[in-house]
């Protein structure tokens, strides 16, 4: 299943708008990728993927990148807020979250903490 979250930001004066659809597609299944399934997955798609891990109740604040991002929630769980939007979701393992450049948004990292597979995407 996935999720969609729409907007466009306005670029700078002279220069085109940009979509900012967000978009979320929740895993569906029994068992859970393995951290390993998802980085070949990734590689497949010509993305470069990392791990990160956060402690438990770790919060992020807003931040936008100038490159797209595509991120896999492997462990745990990881709420992202989407202030512009005024939208919410909570991953959890095997959901993935692709985002425009240019998206701000915040994360809070759940009770156990997180572990996610992520890469830049142009």
């Amino acid at each position: 299943m996935a999720v969609n979250f729409k907007g466009e930001r306005s670029g700078a004066e002279g220069q085109d708008r940009h979509d900012t659809t967000v978009k979320i597609v929740r895993w569906r299944g029994g068992q859970h990728p393995t951290f390993e399934a998802i980085a070949a997955q990734m590689a497949q798609e010509g993305l470069r993927p990392y791990t990160s891990s956060h402690g438990p109740n770790s919060r992020f604040g807003a931040c936008s990148y100038s490159t797209g991002k595509v991120l896999y929630c492997a462990e745990g769980s990881v709420e992202i807020v989407l202030p512009d939007l005024n939208q919410t979701t909570l991953l959890r393992p095997g959901d993935r979250l692709e985002m425009p450049r240019g998206v701000r948004y915040s994360a809070i990292v759940g009770a156990r903490g997180a572990s996610c597979i992520e890469s830049q995407k142009q």
